[in-house]
């Protein structure tokens, strides 16, 4: 069985790149890590990972008067290899061959994923420019050495929303939901059964996107979603009816589907302590289809104290809920006020 790609970049640092570097500075402080990009940062990273951009990759923070020099350091000393491994290769956003040891401090690496600085305190817009996504490739993956304890302070920083934010972003996502639920029906009613499978597809999205906030989870990109959804501690509930409601031949299957699994994620909202409705889903005005009942968001709203959170526009929410262009949540330049 192969060892991950977080356990080969332990094994790196440790026999490798940390000698180097102890030997030549005895006392320089460092944090090393996996972070960044790649499934092997979230964990979820197998054989076929390894078709690209694959080889040995680590995260090595220094202070700022050192990271050209250790880089240079390491550009010399480095083997060719490790472990059956290149330690030197090109990569699909940089052609050079050359060590993938990223010699950066603590504060640029996160400002590199994030386009803000944690080190200080994030106001509500900068908080909602984050994608789940960008704060995991600071938080999620394995911490090898951290002496100054900066990594560690960063992650912190970054491990949950503000109360009164996380209430605003729950509540964008009941807020898409109601706006498109009916549609599930009234478009395969006018015989357009593409059209509400589509509109049931983007829904379960959304869905899924809710249920790591009930559960103060950071979402990951389209692709790891539902893998992270169905690990979910008490949201993974709803994964059987999404699953019905995604398969189902029928408009009223479909429907019914996504409504057991909204109604499951209101009991664990319910658990995580936020305000819910009795029933989150109502008849939608006297056609025969179900649509989000507007308490389940004005609830929500309501218990917003912080002045700016509660002028914020309804339904807008984060970048993440108010674009799905990878282009735009993978830029953190293009996630920010100009």
């Amino acid at each position: 069985m192969h060892a991950t790609g977080a356990e080969l970049s332990r094994s790196y640092y440790e026999h490798v790149v940390q000698p180097l570097v102890r030997r030549r500075w005895p006392a320089l402080p460092q944090a090393a890590a996996r972070l960044g990009s790649g499934s092997d940062v979230l964990g979820l990273d197998d054989g076929m990972s390894r078709d690209h951009d694959w080889g040995l990759r680590l995260n090595l923070l220094v202070p700022a008067e050192m990271v050209a020099d250790v880089d240079a350091h390491l550009a010399e000393r480095l083997p060719e290899e490790y472990q059956g491994h290149p330690t030197r290769f090109a990569t699909t956003w940089d052609p050079s061959v050359r060590h993938r040891v990223q010699v950066e401090t603590a504060r640029d690496l996160a400002v590199s994923r994030l386009g803000l600085d944690p080190t200080h305190d994030l106001a509500v817009d900068d908080w909602l420019s984050l994608t789940g996504q960008a704060v995991l490739e600071v938080t999620a993956g394995e911490v090898f050495a951290d002496d100054a304890a900066e990594l560690h302070g960063i992650r912190k920083r970054l491990e949950w929303y503000p109360d009164d934010v996380w209430r605003y972003v729950v509540a964008t996502d009941w807020a898409r939901l109601a706006q498109e639920l009916p549609f599930v029906g009234r478009t395969a009613e006018r015989g357009d059964d593409l059209g509400s499978r589509v509109v049931a597809a983007r829904l379960i999205g959304v869905t899924l996107h809710l249920g790591h906030l009930l559960e103060r989870r950071w979402p990951p990109y389209a692709k790891w979603l539902g893998t992270s959804f169905g690990r979910l501690p008490r949201a993974a509930a709803a994964l059987e009816p999404l699953q019905q409601a995604l398969s189902a031949p029928d408009w009223r299957e479909r429907e019914s589907g996504l409504v057991d699994a909204l109604r499951t994620l209101n009991a664990v909202q319910d658990a995580a302590g936020l305000p819910v409705a009795d029933d989150p889903v109502e008849p939608f005005w006297d056609r025969p289809y179900r649509g989000v009942r507007e308490e389940v968001v004005a609830l929500l709203e309501a218990s917003v104290t912080d002045p700016v959170v509660r002028a914020l526009p309804r339904g807008v929410g984060s970048a993440e809920q108010w674009s799905n262009s990878v282009d735009v949540l993978g830029d953190p330049r293009r996630r920010r006020p100009r």
